[in-house]
């Protein structure tokens, strides 16, 4: 059985109490940055430890509404949440059809006052929780004045188009608008996988690639992306390099569906490895050239114009030697 996992230093029996952010933060896009953020500084003003509640794996998928892809796998939406501070503890908490039955009573009393010793609950504005969905803001705040705490919702992020959401995200991914979803992150959206051997047929072009297998965030339609990317160290990511990425089947080359990357300046055997692929910009769609010197052609200027776009980036300070 799933038992729940804490993330920091968060120990339920020594703390005064906690103030809790509860969602899934699927993408830790800017509006989850916001939310956590406000939850941090009034966790410090009001001497409670701050912890975010989040739930793995996503509702829809154990209540049988289909399984969204995911913009971060559990690790990464970790990882990104304790960014925000380094007095924050994410709990994650299993989601199982008995979680899903609780009653709203249940959930407050058993997972937030007695598990996790909450004085104050901020959650979404469209937050729902228990059976059926049955208990929305109201009825949080109303059990906090029966259980000892205070419940406070937080204003959506918006922006020119409307509140920053995972599924805003999802739909401009889905589009390929790549600054776009830069823009509802905060940062550019990766990929993550292990590099496998591939067919070679990179290589016999003048371009060797590294596949990627096992990925396991929302993938970008077919095309050519300049990249950035990291690769798994002992201690984390770390910076790697910049890149030409294409996703899609090779159809000159009938090479099959693959996610490959071309990475700049650089020799190192990858074979094994986990590498974390950073979309920064769509150039152009997947299509099918006359031959291999076409092809050659378009990769070469593919190359050209990603570095121009790589060489403007600066890995993100809070990444701790990552790209992103």
């Amino acid at each position: 059985m799933c038992s729940q996992r804490v993330f920091g230093a968060f120990e339920p029996s020594s703390s005064p109490g906690s103030l809790v952010a509860i969602g899934n933060f699927d993408g830790v896009h800017r509006g989850h940055q916001a939310v956590v953020a406000q939850a941090v500084a009034m966790a410090q003003a009001s001497s409670l430890a701050p912890l975010v509640l989040t739930f793995d794996p996503h509702p829809s998928q154990v209540l049988g509404r289909g399984a969204l892809p995911a913009l971060t796998t559990l690790d990464r939406k970790v990882e990104l949440l304790r960014r925000q501070s380094a007095q924050l503890s994410v709990v994650v908490e299993p989601f199982t059809l008995p979680l899903a039955q609780m009653e709203p009573l249940e959930f407050a009393r058993s997972l937030l006052v007695a598990g996790l010793g909450a004085k104050t609950v901020i959650v979404g504005e469209n937050f729902r929780f228990g059976r059926g969905r049955r208990g929305d803001f109201a009825e949080l705040s109303r059990l906090g004045e029966e259980l000892g705490f205070t419940a406070r919702a937080s204003a959506l992020e918006r922006d020119a188009h409307g509140p920053v959401s995972s599924t805003r995200v999802r739909e401009a991914l889905g589009r390929g608008a790549i600054d776009e979803v830069e823009a509802l992150l905060g940062r550019p959206h990766s990929l993550t996988g292990l590099v496998i051997p591939g067919h070679g047929r990179g290589r016999t072009i003048g371009v060797p690639t590294a596949n990627l297998s096992e990925l396991g965030e929302a993938v970008p339609p077919h095309g050519v992306y300049a990249v950035v990317v990291d690769r798994r160290t002992d201690t984390g990511f770390e910076a790697l390099t910049g890149g030409v990425a294409n996703f899609g089947v090779r159809p000159t080359l009938g090479a099959g569906p693959s996610f490959e990357v071309h990475l700049f300046d650089t020799t190192l055997d990858l074979y094994g490895q986990e590498l974390r692929v950073h979309l920064l910009s769509r150039l152009r769609e997947e299509q099918k050239f006359s031959g291999v010197e076409e092809l050659r052609a378009q990769i070469a200027r593919d190359i050209e114009g990603a570095r121009v776009l790589t060489a403007a980036r600066k890995p993100d300070p809070s990444a701790r030697g990552a790209w992103y």
